[in-house]
């Protein structure tokens, strides 16, 4: 009788330790929270360095409706963190979610290394952890990303292409130092090296800005001579307005994924470009969330993955699909792929609000 009575309550004690607990889990959360936990679905964080720029918006958006969409509505509660772009504020709010037990945590770094210390941390506490975008080196993360060496080459390649391997050519690049700078450089010099008949004329940068690459362009202008094709890392709808200001011809053009630039290609400001238009996509925070929700639930192997980058030409933009003119230049329009083989198709009220698009979402990995 005695071991009834003692077994009842220590059973009593143990499902108030659990409901305080929960209770304590839920007012200590100072995140938005999307959806709803209950027993059974995985907990999965978003921990971004920085939410100053369109292109941040649209992929924290864009993680905020997936995690509200088949599947993941069922199988996932999802938590976001902003950290203002300070790395021992990120690692506070990791070590955070540490103690919190999630299952995994989906990462857009302050710093390639910064965070090492506590993501090996997280790790040996049995916690998956995807980087990408901006990704960390700690070794025991996973990467999602796609190749900027393979962005810059192939819009150099289409440059050569549509100009038959002659001309004079200008580069706009990004953000000096950075790595996706560097390498997108590289891969399109090294085209251009490969290339007799392509010169070029002048390389300055439009620090991945469309104002600040507009006015860079501006002030090359006039001491340029005809411009046959611009290699824009970054802004290129900027460069563009500068050609059509100065009344110069468009040159062809390989460039990011501005909504503005691809409205050039539709017919904008009078002007129509002959354009290549590709880069980083925003949704690389849903491949992150799958990777990681398919790690965790053992259905996909610990690896880093490389994924296409989306690619659109003049003869394939596709008003209201790839380029959306009702909505501002500096809108990214990468934040949904194209084509038969699309890593993700996603609705653009997702981009915009964060809100769910009716249907089921389906991401593609490798």
């Amino acid at each position: 009788m005695r071991r009834s009575l003692r077994g009842a309550l220590l059973v009593g004690v143990l499902v108030l330790v659990a409901s305080v607990a929960a209770s304590a889990f839920g007012a200590s959360a100072t995140h938005a929270r999307v959806g709803t936990a209950h027993a059974g679905k995985l907990k999965i964080a978003l921990s971004n360095s920085f939410i100053g720029n369109q292109w941040r918006i649209e992929m924290e958006n864009l993680f905020k409706a997936g995690c509200n969409m088949a599947p993941y509505k069922t199988e996932v509660t999802c938590t976001v963190f902003n950290s203002g772009n300070d790395v021992g504020k990120q690692t506070q709010q990791i070590s955070d979610l540490i103690s919190e037990h999630v299952d995994a945590i989906v990462i857009d770094a302050a710093s390639p290394t910064g965070l090492n210390g506590v993501i090996q941390q997280a790790c040996a506490r049995g916690i998956v952890v995807v980087t990408f975008d901006n990704t960390a080196s700690a070794p025991c993360s996973q990467q999602v990303s796609v190749s900027q060496s393979q962005v810059g080459q192939v819009l150099a390649k289409f440059i050569v292409a549509q100009l038959h391997g002659k001309g004079n050519v200008i580069m706009v690049t990004g953000v000096a130092g950075t790595q996706a700078d560097t390498d997108r450089n590289a891969a399109a010099k090294a085209v251009f090296a490969a290339s007799p008949g392509i010169k070029l004329v002048r390389t300055y940068t439009g620090m991945w800005d469309s104002a600040t690459a507009q006015r860079n362009t501006a002030a090359q202008l006039a001491s340029l001579p005809t411009i046959n094709g611009a290699w824009v890392s970054g802004g290129t709808d900027g460069v563009l307005k500068a050609f059509v200001a100065a009344g110069k011809k468009l040159p062809v053009t390989g460039g990011e994924g501005e909504n503005g630039f691809r409205k050039f290609m539709l017919g904008y400001q009078g002007a129509k470009v002959d354009g290549a238009s590709s880069g980083t996509p925003p949704f690389l925070s849903l491949a992150a969330l799958e990777l990681a929700r398919e790690i965790v639930t053992k259905q996909h192997a610990k690896s880093n993955i490389t994924l296409p980058a989306p690619y659109v030409t003049t003869a394939t933009v596709k008003s209201g699909t790839t380029v959306f003119p009702a909505l501002p230049d500096s809108f990214y329009a990468t934040f949904t792929d194209s084509g038969a083989k699309a890593t993700v198709q996603i609705c653009v009220a997702a981009a915009l609000t964060g809100k769910p698009c009716p249907g089921t979402l389906k991401v593609s990995l490798p």
